[in-house]
């Protein structure tokens, strides 16, 4: 039987949603047993949460004040001392687990699976290349602990009727003395998170200013929506690089994803595919968006977009 422990990522105070989808990959493999470790100063709440995601056989909290911040230069060697215990280590493809796996990878001396948005078997799974455009499969050797990030977009977050147990544990590892902790900057908005959004709504570069950038935050606030943007709008200084949605940017899968003024370049379909329906508003009825979209509208978007938005209670 596959032993599976999957890395809990928590902004100290809850569970990230991309562990519920970190889990469904995980329970593909059959007769499989999932431990959801977090590693936190206080790791309560965010355990009793992952303990009701279901498939998960148990929850281990590692509580030390070194991991009062997600540091992958510290989280790393505690989680490859816990290691010889399981077959499989998983964690999701986020920015943390884009940062603390290949370090979990290296010190265990092993390759690390990145991406994995399908599995075959307990050692063969099926990750994307050149831009979503080719799906590879991969096969790890069976002798040595299976590292993988997994690409959340690809899954649908386990239910959480569950009720597995807490079990308090610690880490016989070496932390470094290297790596401290200055701060955190991060912009702050009331809207959902970009990555975890049911419903997105993304400006293109023909919005033209950050100023127009408006429209898009009134139609987003009105839908409810998280906000991304091309990669054009993001090199035009219009947002953020935090709202970039594609191949260099934030994969998503969102129920709804509205495109406008947004062409529809390869790379920002690579980020958008999995979406469940795309709507695209570009007065350029031969733009490549329009190949994907289930719904467009051809026409100016400083018309559509205003009168869309005052047409929503």
């Amino acid at each position: 039987m596959s032993k599976i422990l999957v890395i809990g990522e928590h902004d100290g105070h809850s569970l990230n949603p991309s562990i519920a989808k970190t889990v469904a990959c995980a329970a593909e493999i059959g007769d499989a047993s999932i431990d959801v470790v977090v590693f936190a100063e206080a790791a309560a709440d965010i355990a009793a949460e992952a303990a009701t995601l279901d498939s998960v056989s148990k929850v281990l909290t590692v509580e030390n004040p070194a991991n009062s911040k997600p540091l992958a230069a510290v989280i790393a060697p505690q989680v490859v001392a816990m290691a010889p215990a399981y077959s499989h280590i998983f964690g999701p493809s986020t920015t943390f687990g884009r940062d603390l796996m290949p370090r979990v990878a290296a010190l265990l001396g092993v390759n690390q699976i990145s991406d994995v948005m399908s599995v075959n078997s307990a050692h063969e799974f099926q990750r994307p290349i050149y831009a979503g455009n080719v799906v590879m499969t991969v096969q790890a050797p069976a002798d040595h602990p299976v590292v993988a990030t997994v690409r959340t977009a690809s899954y649908t977050a386990v239910g959480n009727s569950n009720s597995a147990p807490v079990e308090a544990t610690s880490c016989d590892a070496e932390l470094p003395t290297h790596t401290r902790y200055i701060e955190l900057q991060a912009g702050k908005s009331d809207r959902p998170d970009l990555q975890t959004a049911a419903k997105v709504v993304s400006g293109g570069r023909a919005l033209g200013s950050a100023e127009n950038f408006d429209i898009i935050y009134a139609l987003a606030d009105k839908m409810g929506a998280g906000v991304g943007a091309s990669r054009a709008a993001v090199d035009a200084g219009y947002v953020p690089n935090e709202m970039q949605v594609g191949q260099t940017g934030k994969i998503i899968a969102p129920d709804l994803y509205v495109a406008i003024g947004i062409s529809g370049a390869i790379q920002h379909l690579t980020g958008i595919k999995d979406a469940g329906t795309i709507v695209a508003i570009n007065k350029d009825a031969e733009a490549p968006i329009f190949e994907v979209a289930d719904v467009g509208l051809v026409g100016d978007l400083f018309n559509i977009v205003p009168e869309l938005t005052d047409s929503l209670e």
